[in-house]
């Protein structure tokens, strides 16, 4: 029988209503015991590292999730993580970046109505995500939530309140679970859920323990003074930049002093870091089709972040700032894949 290491850290799942709003007040064991359609499917074995509303999830938080990966590997087949729904796609991005080439499933979940919530969808997330962890073509980092199985570079959350709340951005999802069944796409990538990085990683991973927080993602929104860049070079040392559209940046000053091109280079001029997205989910963005974006595109710091998510972005930048911060280097693991996040390398 399969051994599965579940891993709670409190979210929606885990609340109950307590007079001042819903918090989270269950145990894993609890969480565990009121599904008992899992008994019988593995051996398993509840860790809680914390019990808190994602809403406070932070990036000490997910190194903490690592670890409890890292140290029950050798013993476990697979993994359930139990956690809180708004920052459910930065943990599974971060995870994907921490814990590199999993040949066993890193799997989270977790539920938009509380466990005792009449009408709950959180019995069936668990159910189904351990069935996914469970099965032998399962591995590396995803998110298992509403019968859909995407990769964790791939997630966003949609919907407030829909149980569908997780939809996959610019990549199929890798599987559908329908009640006990998972189907498995044939789309790139999708076929086994495996990933380059697994499959050459062998039996044991690749963990990394250090990440840079010093990361924000920046929205621009008509009227944004350039002047914010000043402002928050002493608290970051990169910012993901949500550009208009396909990667349009207002051209407010003609480049001189003052303008978004002369507070964008002097950013990364000083040794920070700019990653260029778009604020658009779907279809990613090109620096080169209009003028307002072209004369970003080749300048040397400027990261371009293609159709990936700006949750990967912002853990993927956090990653890499751990590891160095050397221009070629960092550049260099930005643009390397890692479970999906580039399909286009």
């Amino acid at each position: 029988m399969k051994k599965i290491l579940l891993i709670a850290t409190g979210g929606t799942i885990a609340s109950r209503e307590d007079g001042r709003g819903l918090s989270p007040a269950a145990t894993g064991e609890e969480l565990a015991r009121s599904v008992p359609e899992i008994a019988g499917l593995c051996g398993l074995t509840v860790v809680q590292p914390m019990n808190i509303d994602s809403t406070n999830m932070r990036p000490a938080d997910w190194l903490r999730i690592r670890d409890v990966i890292a140290q029950g590997y050798d013993d476990h087949d697979g993994f359930v993580i139990l956690h809180g729904t708004d920052t459910m796609a930065y943990t599974a991005a971060a995870l994907s970046y921490l814990v590199q080439g999993s040949a066993k499933p890193i799997v989270l979940t977790g539920s938009q109505q509380p466990m005792g919530a009449p009408f709950t969808d959180a019995k069936l997330n668990i159910y189904q995500s351990l069935l996914y962890a469970l099965d032998d073509a399962s591995r590396d980092v995803a998110i298992v939530f509403g019968g859909a199985v995407i990769a964790g570079t791939r997630a966003r959350k949609q919907r407030t309140m829909s149980y569908n709340a997780f939809k996959s951005i610019n990549f199929p999802p890798l599987a559908l679970i329908r009640t006990e069944k998972i189907i498995r796409g044939t789309g790139a990538g999708a076929a086994c859920g495996a990933s380059a990085d697994a499959e050459a990683g062998g039996p044991r991973p690749n963990f990394h323990d250090t990440l840079n927080p010093r990361v924000c993602a920046l929205k621009l929104t008509p009227g944004l003074t350039p002047a914010v860049f000043g402002l928050l070079k002493a608290a970051y040392d990169a910012i993901i930049l949500e550009t208009f559209g396909i990667g349009g940046i207002p051209e407010y000053g003609d480049g001189g002093a003052g303008s978004f091109q002369h507070a964008i280079f002097d950013w990364v001029d000083s040794g920070r870091t700019i990653v260029m997205t778009t604020q658009v989910p779907e279809e990613g963005m090109d620096l080169g089709v209009y003028e307002v974006g072209r004369v970003y595109a080749d300048h040397p710091g400027i990261l371009k972040g293609g159709d990936m998510t700006t949750e990967a972005l912002v853990a993927k930048t956090m990653w890499v700032l751990g590891q160095t911060r050397d221009p070629d280097r960092v550049r260099e693991l930005f643009y390397a894949p890692v479970n999906f996040d580039r399909i286009d390398g």
